[in-house]
């Protein structure tokens, strides 16, 4: 047996272990109904992910080296995207405008009758905000937001900051594409599993059973975090999905054939190094580098009125 198949085999016991759990949550006399039905779903959930990975055992003819291709057509849904905030450089009040630029995505995504769905969040301790993983649905979401990828830095006088002094921080931006027909083959035993107890919506089964995850991909170091759905056999399946999301986009940017070939000092954050807006709040101006254009009416466009910005860009910059 190869280190694939023993991952295989390893991941189906862990998977009985967890079914035997939920079993054990159904009989129990201290178990209310809605905590046993969370219980019987995450059940048939279980025993589907089972099926699938018993079937991975079985070698199939024809199979990809790393990359399959739709026969035709665009691979992207256009109307799905993820969206992924992360604080950079400047300790809380990078938090702060992480969470502004979520703020101002999100904004706008109302005012376009987008639906916005958070898939993982981390904050920091003044309510800012350190990651965060959200999926947007709505007309031609990628095709708008597809250019918002990098780095984005703001100067500004901060609410932490009692000497009135100007600041400059950043936060970085990846937007990752919903896959249609291409499917990056991952290898199982290239993936790291972590799971643990999931905080937010979701009732007792959060606090009872660890139903967020974190995987690694372990040989380009990505790392994805899900903890929106109530059960983990869902955080999973949305954890995959959204790492071969990353992985698909690492390759096309750095245009090669097969995960082995991305450069991994590239690989973690998923945008482009170069900064590529600033928000200067004293000067009332939102620059974006890449076209050398301004636009003026920065609380206007922090409040979700980025649609002159975004247009622009999709207008201008071809990636």
């Amino acid at each position: 047996m190869n280190q694939a198949e023993e991952y295989l085999k390893h991941e189906i016991e862990r998977i009985d272990r967890v079914i035997k759990e939920n079993e054990a949550i159904i009989t129990s006399a201290g178990a209310d109904d809605e905590l046993k039905k969370l219980a019987e779903e995450e059940i048939e959930s279980l025993n589907k992910q089972k099926i699938a990975l018993t079937d991975s055992l079985t070698p199939k003819e024809g199979s990809p080296v790393d990359l399959l291709s739709q026969e035709d057509g665009d691979p992207i849904n256009l109307n799905i995207t993820t969206l992924e905030i992360r604080a950079g450089t400047g300790g809380n009040e990078a938090g702060l405008f992480a969470f502004d630029l979520y703020r101002m995505y999100t904004r706008y995504g109302e005012k376009n009758n987008w639906k916005v769905e958070d898939v993982f969040k981390s904050e920091n301790e003044i309510g800012g905000i350190k990651t965060i993983s959200s999926e947007f649905r709505g007309k031609n979401v990628y095709r708008l937001l597809k250019n918002e990828s990098g780095v984005h830095r703001v100067q500004r006088v901060p609410t932490t900051e009692s000497g009135g002094r100007i600041h400059t921080s950043s936060a970085t931006v990846a937007v990752l594409p919903k896959l249609k027909k291409v499917n990056v083959e991952i290898h199982p035993n290239d993936l790291k599993w972590d799971f643990f107890r999931s905080g937010g919506k979701g009732g007792q089964n959060v606090n009872k059973v660890s139903t967020a995850v974190r995987l690694t991909h372990i040989p380009t170091g990505v790392i994805v975090e899900c903890q929106e759905e109530r059960f983990q056999g869902k955080n999973r399946e949305k954890a995959l999905e959204i790492l071969n999301s990353r992985l698909y986009n690492l390759m096309q940017e750095q245009a090669v054939k097969h995960i082995s070939d991305i450069r991994t000092t590239q690989v973690g954050t998923g945008e482009r190094n170069e900064k590529i807006r600033t928000y200067n709040y004293p000067q009332d101006r939102v620059t974006d580098h890449r076209l050398n254009e301004n636009w003026h009416g920065i609380g206007i466009i922090m409040d979700g009125g980025i649609g002159k910005i975004l247009d622009a860009c999709s207008t201008k910059i071809t990636v």
